[in-house]
């Protein structure tokens, strides 16, 4: 089983940062926001990123996927009250020569092999091309 430890400290009234490994990332904490740090939401959004990036790096020499590229673009909507994260829809551009049978099965690595693309399934809805 593995095992994960983030950290996370306010600096002041405007931000805080997080911090594992050798890695730190500036966090929008501020009640008026800001542009310049990820907010709480955007970065849940963040984290299905490189896990569906993560689990497509993983099939593609598995699967002998020609793939010179991907992008994760990801939309999110927030209720208020109360306040969650109530639907998430995602989009995999793909760079590739693949056929459509041999993109679905790398999406299918991608929802059944990702950590917290699993954690969050059950508000994802999806759409490769």
């Amino acid at each position: 089983m593995l095992e994960y430890k983030v950290t996370a400290r306010r600096l002041d009234a405007h931000g805080s940062v997080a911090a594992c490994k050798d890695a730190e990332v500036v966090l929008d904490t501020d009640v008026k926001g800001r542009s310049d740090a990820f907010n709480p939401a955007e970065l849940f959004l963040a984290a299905l990123a490189p896990c569906m990036i993560k689990s497509i790096e993983r099939a593609v020499p598995l699967l002998r996927f020609d793939l010179r590229g991907v992008e994760v673009s990801l939309h999110g909507v927030r209720q208020d009250s109360p306040p969650k994260i109530i639907s998430v829809d995602y989009e995999l551009i793909f760079d590739t020569d693949e056929n459509d049978r041999r993109l679905e099965l790398l999406h299918t690595n991608v929802r059944k092999f990702g950590t917290i693309f699993n954690t969050v399934s059950a508000a994802t809805d999806s759409r490769a091309e």
